[in-house]
């Protein structure tokens, strides 16, 4: 698949529809159905878990930036609505994704998460960068570019 291209399930009929990413804004429908496609779901975080990772992130046709956190943790308390705002205004080229690494050890163990927030930008199934803290927007965005460049 390439980048310029996304892959959708219908939530209708379960069919993969490819939409090129410069239509994603036009209310693409399904191929064989004719229902919508679900595109309200690129424009939020996706919740991934130990069993879901390999399939959400690094599988993905798309960049993914995933953010590890814990509820109790304060400082991914503050990114989460970064995060919600990352997920809207980069819709269609970057996925969100978040981890909570409390409910999954599995993952955190895989990736030494040590401290939290980490952020793991991901392309191509290859961790590209790692992040750790809780980073200003314009510095996540610095970094996301670097990965859509």
């Amino acid at each position: 698949m390439t980048a310029d291209k996304l892959i959708l399930a219908c939530s209708n009929c379960g069919a993969k529809n490819r939409v090129p990413v410069s239509r994603i804004n036009e209310a693409p429908k399904c191929g064989k159905c004719k229902e919508f496609l679900p595109v309200e779901s690129l424009s939020r975080p996706v919740i991934v878990m130990d069993n879901t990772f390999d399939r959400e992130v690094m599988s993905s046709s798309m960049p993914v930036l995933v953010d590890c956190w814990a509820p109790w943790c304060g400082p991914c308390k503050a990114i989460g609505p970064v995060m919600d705002e990352l997920a809207i205004k980069y819709r269609g080229r970057l996925k969100i994704a978040k981890l909570n690494v409390d409910e999954n050890p599995m993952i955190g163990s895989r990736y030494s998460i040590s401290s939290i927030p980490t952020m793991f930008l991901v392309k191509n199934g290859r961790i590209i960068d790692k992040l750790i803290g809780a980073l200003p927007k314009e510095q996540l965005e610095s970094q996301i570019a670097r990965v859509l460049g």
